[in-house]
């Protein structure tokens, strides 16, 4: 008797019912999953841009300072003398302030940034920003500097307590800065009166 091959039958193909069924859903699983890390990839990437936009306000900050504080003429060695700024303690605002004064001036003279370690000099300085740093140790690092012409911007909860002339303060999220008169006084500095204007708050206005 001649043996027939016949030809095997597949009882689920891929084209079945079930077959249709199972893919769509496990599109939709997959494309559920992709969407939860494109969303986690986004947090993330909202996050870091959140913590860094007061890192470059502070730098923008720290430069339109410039144009509104008038130092005496012997605080610089000549005409053409940067204005220099001093960064303690915050790597951060000192890499983004180098960006923001790249190629810029103020009041007509080139500006430099650099950073500043405890116990260091501050001689030729003429902007000082000291980030997160112990206030007992600035204080007395600053004491021999008090009434030099420096202008202190600090980043602390007592900052003007410190003896800094401006402090940076959030405000509803925002960051703006307060400012004390009687400390720059003191340092021979003179604050403009459209700065004060803006100042979140003002000490010793008379």
């Amino acid at each position: 008797m001649a043996v027939v091959n016949r030809p095997r039958i597949d009882l689920a193909p891929h084209g079945s019912a079930r077959g249709a069924r199972a893919c769509p859903r496990r599109r939709r699983v997959l494309h559920l999953a992709a969407l939860t890390l494109i969303a986690g990839a986004a947090a993330g990437r909202a996050r870091a841009q959140e913590a860094a936009l007061p890192v470059s306000v502070k730098a923008a900050y720290l430069y339109k300072f410039l144009s509104y504080v008038e130092w005496p003429p012997a605080a610089f060695e000549g005409a053409d003398s940067p204005i220099v700024i001093g960064v303690h303690g915050a790597d951060d605002v000192l890499a983004e302030l180098r960006q923001v004064l790249a190629g810029r001036t103020a009041q007509g003279r080139p500006l430099v940034s650099r950073r500043v370690a405890q116990g260091d000099t501050l001689a030729g300085v003429h902007v000082l920003f000291l980030g997160q740093a112990n206030p007992a140790d600035v204080e007395s690092w600053l004491a021999p500097w008090r009434e030099r012409p420096i202008l202190l911007v600090t980043d602390s909860g007592r900052g003007l307590g410190q003896g800094s002339m401006i402090n940076f303060v959030l405000v509803g999220g925002r960051l703006r800065f307060e400012v004390s008169l009687p400390a720059a006084e003191r340092s021979g500095l003179k604050l403009s009166s459209r700065m004060l204007q803006v100042a979140e708050r003002v000490v010793g206005v008379r």
